[in-house]
């Protein structure tokens, strides 16, 4: 493993999935932005950096027939897969990360909260549009969450580039259309309150990367 697998291996086997600070029983805000994208319950959909989050079994509950999972840390992926017992088969679980990773199909929706916000480098974030566009089909949503601009400066020991869901736009570049923006103020199991920034976007479907 290298020392970004090691960080975040090291926290799913060291903390209760209720114990960490982006804990949610109920996504709400995601599975409202989710509605919001007018998809169907066919629609392929990809939680980027998903670790042990409840997102999944909230869309398996709403009759969503394809999702994946994707996450660095194996530990996280085990806690989602054993919370889910035999529902678990009906899920594609990706075990990589995210910057090295080649996807093999393309998705309609790609969900990430707060992964995109653990990017501080500028060449990280090039890589990560580049596989998004690699696993998005023109025409396809994306959401992603990250603290907003008077946020948290770091989290789980880590420093984080905070964003505006402007911002957000900008580094995704011309190819996306900013559709939806929210606030969150979340609260954490230890009761402190995160503000997050929200954004929702669709890939056109004639960019110039095809």
């Amino acid at each position: 493993m290298n020392e970004r697998e090691q960080h975040w291996q090291n926290v799913y086997e060291n903390k209760a999935e209720d114990a960490v600070s982006w804990y949610q029983a109920r996504p709400a805000l995601s599975l409202r932005l989710i509605a919001n994208t007018g998809l169907g319950k066919n629609a392929t959909l990809i939680d980027a950096g998903g670790g042990a989050s409840r997102l999944v079994d909230h869309l398996l509950d709403a009759g969503y027939a394809d999702i994946a999972v994707l996450d660095i840390a194996p530990a996280a992926l085990e806690k989602a897969r054993a919370r889910l017992g035999p529902r678990a088969d009906a899920v594609e679980w990706i075990c990589a990360d995210l910057l090295r990773w080649r996807p093999r199909r393309r998705y309609d929706l790609w969900h990430d909260r707060a992964v995109f916000h653990f990017l501080t480098e500028a060449a990280d974030r090039r890589r990560y549009v580049e596989v998004l566009k690699a696993a998005l089909a023109p025409g396809g949503q994306v959401i992603i969450a990250t603290f907003a601009p008077d946020g948290p400066e770091s989290c789980s020991g880590l420093p984080v580039q905070r964003h505006s869901p402007e911002s957000i736009a900008r580094t995704l570049g011309e190819d996306f259309e900013l559709l939806e923006t929210v606030d969150e103020w979340h609260e954490t199991p230890a009761g402190r309150v995160q503000h997050f920034n929200h954004a929702r976007l669709r890939r056109r479907a004639l960019d110039a990367s095809g």
